[in-house]
């Protein structure tokens, strides 16, 4: 009975490798019916897909953790805070899930959003805490040439770009605007973002391509865990 129950769970993961066309399609149909009277009418049909897309977040963490260690999978509620939004809109039309990494020592995380016609990869440092914030940019104030090393490589570059998020608009305070290195320095997240088209997330290989995205990414975050785990003389912050 255990390894039938074993394999009953293996051979369910297998089967929900894939995002289903019924899932954008259901996207697609709330975007344009997003109110509480649609929404109860398909509750059903949404409860039944959000089971489906949690089995495939699941999946892909299940291959992440081959390259690195996963602490834990946040899928996001469908349901929107609107409170203090002037779009009162009660749902999200997309399904989303980010991925930690585990322990002090590892930093950084991956976001993946499933939307039609907007679905998308995101990984790196969304809103780094001041402490942190501050430490990287340091780092980067006394020398940037590793991480520019890094992001410019063109293995990395082809898959995820430039660096995207919000920045100061001269200088941070305490930093000179003509550092030779401002462009960076200035930054107040540390975003890669990577879009995909409908029909390459309905195909067969999407899990694959996103996991092989992820893989990409980890020696920026090899590197960034190191500069946010030390101080300036390389010694360990870690007790």
């Amino acid at each position: 009975m255990v390894n039938f129950s074993i394999k009953f769970i293996q051979l369910s993961r297998m089967e929900n490798t894939v995002i289903t066309a019924d899932a954008l399609n259901f996207l697609t149909d709330l975007k344009q019916n997003n109110n509480r009277e649609w929404f109860e009418l398909h509750k059903s049909r949404f409860k039944s897909l959000e089971t489906e897309v949690k089995r495939f977040y699941t999946n892909l963490m299940d291959k992440m953790k081959e390259h690195d260690e996963i602490e834990k999978l946040k899928m996001f509620r469908i349901y929107r805070d609107v409170r203090f939004s002037k779009d009162k809109t009660p749902y999200k039309s997309h399904f989303a899930g980010s991925f930690s990494r585990a322990g002090a020592n590892l930093r950084g995380g991956y976001y993946l959003q499933i939307r039609p016609g907007e679905s998308f990869i995101a990984a790196g440092f969304w809103e780094p805490n001041t402490e942190d914030l501050l430490r990287i940019r340091k780092e980067l104030e006394y020398d940037a040439s590793a991480f520019r090393k890094l992001i410019n490589m063109p293995s990395f570059k082809d898959t995820w770009g430039e660096i995207v998020g919000d920045e100061v608009k001269t200088a941070p305070k305490g930093f000179n605007k003509e550092d030779p290195n401002i462009d960076l320095i200035r930054k107040k997240a540390f975003i890669f973002v990577r879009n995909f088209r409908d029909e390459e997330v309905l195909d067969r290989n999407f899990i694959e391509e996103v996991n092989k995205s992820f893989k990409n990414i980890r020696p920026f975050f090899n590197l960034m865990s190191e500069i946010l785990t030390t101080n300036l003389d390389g010694e360990s912050l870690l007790n």
